[in-house]
């Protein structure tokens, strides 16, 4: 009997895990659940680290280090989760030398303070990738209008990205451009395509958080009748927009030189509503060369309970646009809710950095007392 997860792998899922700690590397948590429930990547972001950092003793003598070394709040900071990454870079090393580097991927994302900052971005990126210093890094850039800039230039000093907090399919259509915009200029620049990887985190569960929201607000059995679809189909769409632009002659002569494609990855995969099947944003999910980045939860319900059937998203765009087209009918706007969401993801990364610098500010200045 194969488990859901391998079944899962089978059908062309890769299943990343969306949480890292110096717990999860040094108690082998990490490692059992590659071994056990195939896990190939792992993906970051401020909200994980912040509760990584302030949940225990973990970091007690990294920090304390920190202190006597005359470090600021920002550098120790840098030290922990670029340390922490690169663990994490060497445990899935196996995974990344026998997918050609496709899967076994760590991702860390730049400082959520600029995410409107082009330049700054730039720099971040560079400097996350020398001191993180591992061929399997990603680095995680915002697809803020500003951010695509930055994807671009990143990219074209062939460092891998994986572009993060995308919610409209206008935007999705942006950052293809921006990836394949980069590996042209990666291959001016002379640099190896097939060693640069890139993944557009497409967000999920959110979507419906805030439709439904707006759903209820309605209140008629219409209205009743969408809930929980929007998240479902707008990733749907978001598949069938990637299977649209790496089918163009563009894309055709970058493969033809050796690049590879930027695959979708569904985030924010954990059930928020109580209501719906807690492996939704997985099982309905599913079709070859996508990622799926679940948090432990969303992977063991995957693992102890998933029905996996193979591809259920070929074949479903019709079904996903005619769902789209009656939320607006009912007055709910897509272009409305998917700027509040990338709005609202920013400002909730912003503030877990902020809750950060200030706990780290903390710690250090114990530190120096006790010392």
């Amino acid at each position: 009997m194969t488990t859901p997860t391998q079944q899962l792998s089978d059908a062309g899922v890769s299943i990343w895990l969306d949480d890292l700690s110096r717990s999860r590397l040094e108690t082998g948590t990490l490692r059992k659940l590659i071994e056990e429930k195939n896990v190939v990547g792992v993906t970051t972001n401020p909200s994980i680290f912040h509760a990584a950092i302030t949940a225990g003793t973990d970091y007690d003598a990294t920090i304390a280090a920190q202190a006597a070394a005359g470090a600021s709040v920002e550098e120790t900071i840098f030290e922990i989760t670029t340390t922490d990454v690169a663990d994490a870079c060497d445990l899935f090393a196996p995974v990344a030398a026998a997918t050609n580097g496709v899967d076994g991927r760590v991702s860390i994302e730049v400082d959520p303070r600029l995410a409107w900052d082009t330049a700054g971005t730039i720099a971040e990126a560079k400097h996350l990738y020398k001191k993180v210093s591992k061929d399997n890094v990603h680095i995680k850039i915002p697809a803020t209008l500003e951010g695509l800039e930055a994807i671009t230039a990143t990219l074209a000093e062939g460092i891998s990205v994986n572009v993060t907090l995308i919610f409209s399919l206008e935007r999705y259509r942006a950052v293809i451009n921006a990836f394949q915009s980069g590996l042209e200029q990666a291959k001016d620049n002379g640099h190896d395509l097939s060693r640069i990887h890139s993944v557009a985190s497409f967000f999920v569960s959110r979507v419906d958080s805030e439709i439904d929201k707006r759903l209820d607000a309605i209140g008629t059995d219409e209205a009743k009748a969408l809930k929980g679809k929007a998240g479902v189909a707008n990733a749907r769409l978001a598949y069938q927009v990637y299977e649209e632009l790496f089918s163009t002659e563009r894309w055709a002569l970058l493969a033809a030189a050796g690049a590879l494609p930027q695959r979708p990855l569904w985030a924010s995969t954990g059930v928020k509503d109580p209501a719906y099947p807690d492996t939704l944003y997985v099982t309905e999910l599913a079709a070859p060369g996508v990622v799926n980045t679940m948090p432990e939860k969303t992977l063991d319900a995957t693992f102890d309970h998933g029905v996996v059937t193979g591809d259920t998203i070929t074949g479903t765009y019709a079904e996903a646009n005619a769902t789209l087209d009656a939320l607006e009918a009912l007055g709910v706007s897509y272009n409305e809710v998917v700027a509040l969401l990338e709005s609202e993801g920013l400002d909730k990364f912003v503030a877990s950095w902020k809750e950060l610098l200030a706990d780290v500010e903390g710690a250090l200045a114990a530190a120096r007392k006790a010392s």
